[in-house]
């Protein structure tokens, strides 16, 4: 009988151990929505050459490498980049037709997000067309004082795999 008692007490504990989370659930739904008006506004600042719009959903510390290799690691940094690039007519010509964006939480305040762009439309430094080509953007967001901000952005770029090595350079 004592031990059924011990044994009755210890199931009691164990019972009474139960945890219960006292922080609400994440709303995913709402990261999600935040997330992807972020990414509009990328895109928006990125087509209306807006660098404040651009760079708005960045933390101050962020880790931002472009195709090219341009790497900044702060949104100063970055601020300067884009008003560089904003002013080169030949890397903002063109037509960009993104997908959906892929989000993928890592956990409650950590998401990566990939996003695939076609370029199309848009020429050299000497005026003649490109191909059209893949742009991947490769993002991870964090939950800093409850926004989603970008603390890494890294852009990479793809060719037509049908397309020979020695059409990828251009003559000067």
């Amino acid at each position: 009988m004592k031990n059924v008692l011990k044994a009755f007490a210890v199931v009691c504990l164990i019972a009474s151990c139960e945890t219960k989370s006292s922080q609400p659930q994440m709303d995913y739904d709402k990261a999600r929505s935040s997330i992807n008006k972020s990414i509009d506004a990328w895109d928006t600042g990125w087509e209306n050459k807006d660098v404040e719009l651009s760079i708005k959903h960045y933390a101050d510390s962020t880790d931002w490498t472009n195709a090219f290799g341009d790497r900044v690691q702060t949104k100063k940094e970055l601020e300067k980049l884009l008003e560089t690039i904003f002013g080169l007519d030949f890397v903002m010509s063109g037509e960009n037709n993104y997908g959906a964006n892929e989000i993928r939480f890592l956990s409650d305040s950590i998401a990566s997000v990939r996003t695939q762009n076609i370029r199309t439309k848009q020429k050299w430094p000497d005026g003649t067309p490109m191909d059209d080509r893949i742009i991947n953007h490769l993002r991870v967001y964090q939950n800093l004082q409850g926004k989603w901000l970008i603390t890494h952005h890294m852009i990479s770029q793809a060719w037509p795999k049908n397309r020979p090595v020695d059409s990828l350079t251009t003559e000067n």
